[in-house]
């Protein structure tokens, strides 16, 4: 069983939301919300709201030991663009990104990737 929640529009940059999901990506909800009490980031409340809202979804009465994070990915929503000053009266674009953010829970473990090297092909023994 899978439960999902989103995010969408929210005013932060999508680069400072993924170094949070970064930490948190294949962790248990419970262990998912001990780090994100620890992180200093900014984006921190938003991967945590949704987080909580995603296993919400899952529904009552649920372990959140037995609930993993799956999938969480970020993704770029519209840019606001405006205007500033710049020299020789110019003007300068600064652009205000948005991000759209998805988690997405499981009941199962994810399956670990083995981090194998691939044997080196055509290599002679001294």
């Amino acid at each position: 069983m899978t439960a999902t929640a989103h995010a969408r529009y929210v005013r932060i940059s999508p680069r400072k939301v993924d170094q949070i999901l970064m930490m948190v990506r294949g962790k248990s909800v419970a262990r998912a919300l001990t780090t994100l009490s620890l992180v200093t980031k900014g984006a921190r409340p938003l991967v945590q709201k949704t987080l909580t809202s995603a296993f919400s979804n899952a529904g009552q009465q649920q372990n959140p030991d037995s609930w993993y994070i799956t999938q969480a990915w970020v993704g770029g929503g519209p840019v606001l663009k405006r205007m500033r000053a710049h020299a020789m009266g110019r003007g300068a674009t600064i652009r205000h990104r948005t991000t759209h953010l998805t988690i997405v829970l499981s009941d199962q473990q994810p399956k670990k990737k083995s981090k194998k090297r691939p044997s080196p092909k055509n290599v002679e023994a001294n």
